[in-house]
């Protein structure tokens, strides 16, 4: 039997060579998020907001509560996970002018061992598809459907 000593934190992040108001603004704006991650939003990211994130191919979505937004420094959330809440945390970093260093850590993730575990690895796997997907969209404008093409499979029929 493994026992958990420490709860897992998912940290992951990507140099992207943009400007931080853009970069910042790519996770705040649907018009923009739904290029490289979720399908629809109930509305932009703003401080003390309720806002519901879809995945319409799978029929998914998620619960959203916007804890701190500081322009172009960091993004604080709770969101709707299988087993309830756990906080995700953006922070942005300018390098130069032109390039900026995204971070996103993960916690709180709820259930017994194995269950955290779990979702400690999808969110590994699922913010590292996300990241990569706003390289690609921000730096060369190519929209990769990453999250779409991860599981095409599991698309349920419209």
């Amino acid at each position: 039997m493994v026992s958990l000593n420490q709860e897992p934190v998912v940290k992951t992040e990507m140099n992207i060579r943009r400007p931080v108001e853009e970069v910042f603004a790519a996770f705040v704006d649907p018009e923009i998020t739904t290029k490289f991650w979720f399908t629809k939003s109930s509305g932009k990211l703003e401080f003390g907001k309720h806002i519901r994130w879809e995945w319409e191919m799978y029929g998914a979505s998620a619960n959203v509560y916007v804890k701190q937004i500081e322009e172009n420094k960091s993004i604080l959330i709770e969101w709707e996970e299988p087993y309830g809440y756990s906080t995700v945390h953006w922070t942005f970093t300018p390098r130069t002018a032109q390039e900026t260093i995204v971070e996103i850590t993960n916690s709180g993730f709820k259930g017994d061992g194995d269950d955290i575990v779990g979702q400690a690895i999808d969110s590994m796997g699922g913010f590292t598809i996300v990241l990569c997907g706003l390289k690609a969209y921000l730096e060369h404008g190519i929209v990769l459907n990453l999250i779409a093409d991860k599981a095409p499979d599991a698309h349920i029929k419209q």
